[in-house]
């Protein structure tokens, strides 16, 4: 092995020893995939679309059973699309978690593992009425 493929090595570990112990890496990792992939619908603010895209922010379901959250980024529902075939495990986590403690949301964050709990069934979301996705 090279000294630039240990050195490149030795940064990718170090990455990804702090994306699973530093909330604030994870925070930051959640907001860039929340920008890039859900802000044009519901906004950066998290305030959504009145009649069109929910708001994320302050929002009871976003708070609520963490499955039935991850569930529906993966799933999708009326117009909003789904995920599971765009976002792996790791960024579906990040954005569950950054849009479950973003805009004065107070909820635990999920895992990977959690997503892929959920990916697999084995923890089926819980059917809600909701007004829109």
């Amino acid at each position: 092995m090279t000294n630039t493929a240990r050195s490149l090595a030795a940064v990718t570990a170090m990455a990804l020893f702090a994306a699973t112990v530093s909330p604030a890496f994870a925070q930051d990792a959640g907001q860039a995939q929340f920008l890039s992939s859900c802000s044009a619908c519901h906004q950066p603010t998290g305030q959504g679309i009145k009649g069109a895209f929910p708001a994320l922010a302050g929002d009871a379901f976003v708070q609520g059973e963490p499955s039935a959250v991850i569930g529906r980024v993966l799933n999708g529902r009326a117009g909003m699309p789904r995920f599971k075939g765009d976002l792996n495990d790791d960024q579906i986590a990040a954005v569950v978690t950054f849009i479950r403690s973003a805009w004065g949301n107070h909820a635990s964050p999920v895992t990977p593992a959690d997503v892929a709990a959920v990916r697999s069934g084995g923890a089926p979301a819980p059917m809600q009425t909701l007004q829109a996705h």
